[in-house]
Order: C-alpha cells, then structure tokens, then sequence
C-alpha cells in the first residue's frame, strides 16, 4: 500500500515526536510517606514500622514514617485527605477513624469520600481483665454483679472513643448493664486501677493484658473478638458467653487520598497482602497481639462502612460525646 504525500508527512511528523513522549512513570520512583495516626511506641506505631520496612523492601523505596497523633486521628486524616493523590502519601490509622464521623459530624474530611480504601493489615482482640477480688470468673457473672450493684461497677479505659471505651460501653448497652467509664491516660494506668480495686474490670490488648494473667495480678474472663485469642486459647469469647453478636476487634488499615489511581492502589495492596504472608512478620505481630489481616480496597470499603454504622449507632444510643 503506498501513502500519499499527506500521510506520509503525517507519519514523518509522528516519529519526530515519539522521541520527546514521555516513558509511563514505574511506581514507585522516590520515598514514600507513611503518615502515622499514633505517637512513636504504642502498639500502632510500632505495627506500621514493621510494614513499612517490608514494604519498602518489596517496592524498592523507602517507606517513611511520620507520626501524627491528635484528635483520636483526625490530625493524621486531615493531612492525607489533603495530599496530593500519587500514591506518595498514604495513611496508617485504627478503629478510631471508624468512630471520630459520629464523635465529630464536623469533619473536614468524609471518612469514605476523602479517602481511597487499599487494605486492612491488623486487627487485634481485646482481653476482658477483672479485679481478683471481684467474685466473677464468666461474663453471665459479671452482667448479673453489675445488675445488682447499678451505678457502682466502674470499668478503665482510655479517652472517649479508644477501644477499651467502645468495648465498655458496647458490653453496657448489650448487657443492659448500668456501668460507668473511668477515662485514664495510658495502658499502664488503665490496667493499675484494676489491680488496685480502684475500677473493677477493663478491657486490654493481649500484649498488655498477658503480663499481668500470667503473674496472676488479674484475671481474664474474656476476649472481645470474633474469635478466641491465639495467645489465651482456653478464654471464651464475650460472644459465646452469653452475648452473640460482641464482637470489638481493634485494626490497624491502610488507606491513600481520594482520586489515587487504581494502579497505584493495586500495587500498594498486592505488597501488603504478601507481607502479611511472612513467617517473621506474623511472628513480630504476634507478639504485638496482632492478627495479620489482608482484603481488597472493597472489602475493606465494606468492613469500614460497617464499622462506621456500628459505632455511630452506639454513640447515639449511650450518647457519647466527645466533650
């Protein structure tokens, strides 16, 4: 077939720009920043770093942790809601994210518009810690001693919102219990007060809570998950003690700016995903309590949304507010 004279200047000018065009970018191509809901050290924290590190092996850059706790995480959401959407921001939150929309219906941001959903990577159980002299070894035990005693059984936890507090009062409200929060500032003091008598039950993360069942300071008499606790296999859950449908699991998840492609974003959950397939990352996690976790941008879309009903749901009933 021959070309017109046309369609050959067409062509010749075709290959001269060819040159000049740009090479598809291969992600990643510089450091990526991991913003952190928590301060440096907790359990969080210290999860995200061991992601980052595998992830960044696995993608070729480094992958930079930049804590930025406040606000039960509103701090942190703010900043990679405002991003640039190029996959070189991405946050690493908890159950918190889930509760701030009913806690602050102000946000600046919208929890599931703002955001690009990639994967879970965590989730952890919470132990159901009791005082020693207090004489209940089941949760029937415990419902029944607080019924009879309303208003005087205090339960620790941290500030409105953490996930010891979300487990107390979803056991009120299931348990149709009168109980009262005791807010302290930190793990250490929360768990103090149960074994002083100061409050009379709390619930922990296992890592927290197993010093204190194996020393015999406390006593567990249950876990808040879904399922029993690989570290307390012989501890029933709240669920099948008596309330099915308990089920408080705090996650640890991964997630980037709205309008990230969906490039970007596979690629990000298909390294998570293998990750959490590691024999020393799940060691590592296991000492944190950690149950490694990972789904698709769907499914953790589904998992959130069904969090965020959950939540929004219990505070409007028990009227939790965040003043």
């Amino acid at each position: 077939m021959r070309l017109s004279a046309q369609g050959v200047r067409a062509a010749c000018t075709l290959l001269a720009l060819l040159p000049v065009l740009p090479a598809a970018a291969a992600y990643p191509e510089r450091p990526i920043r991991m913003v952190v809901i928590s301060a440096p050290g907790g359990t969080t924290d210290i999860m995200s770093r061991m992601l980052a590190q595998s992830l960044g092996e696995r993608l070729g850059q480094q992958v930079v942790i930049d804590n930025r706790p406040g606000g039960g995480g509103i701090v942190s959401s703010e900043i990679v809601s405002q991003a640039v959407p190029d996959g070189y921001t991405v946050l690493y939150t908890h159950t918190s994210f889930s509760v701030m929309p009913s806690l602050h219906p102000r946000l600046s941001y919208d929890s599931i518009k703002s955001f690009e959903r990639v994967s879970l990577f965590a989730l952890f159980p919470g132990v159901l810690l009791v005082n020693n002299n207090l004489p209940v070894k089941t949760v029937p035990e415990l419902i029944a001693y607080a019924r009879a005693r309303p208003g005087k059984i205090n339960y620790a936890a941290g500030t409105t919102g953490a996930t010891a507090h979300l487990s107390g009062e979803l056991l009120k409200s299931m348990a149709k219990i009168d109980i009262v929060h005791v807010p302290y500032k930190g793990t250490g003091a929360q768990l103090t007060s149960v074994v002083s008598g100061e409050t009379q039950f709390t619930f922990a993360s296992v890592p927290a809570a197993l010093p204190f069942v194996k020393s015999g300071r406390a006593r567990a008499i249950a876990v808040g998950s879904q399922n029993r606790s690989g570290a307390l296999p012989d501890i029933p859950t709240v669920a099948e003690s008596g309330l099915p449908g308990f089920d408080v699991s705090a996650w640890n998840g991964v997630m980037t700016p709205r309008g990230t492609s969906a490039t970007v974003i596979e690629r990000l959950g298909r390294e998570i995903r293998q990750v959490t397939t590691l024999a020393d990352i799940k060691e590592r996690a296991a000492v944190q309590g950690a149950e490694l976790v990972a789904n698709t941008p769907q499914e953790f879309t589904t998992y959130l949304n069904g969090q965020i009903a959950k939540w929004g749901k219990l505070v409007r009933e028990a009227k939790i507010s965040s003043n």
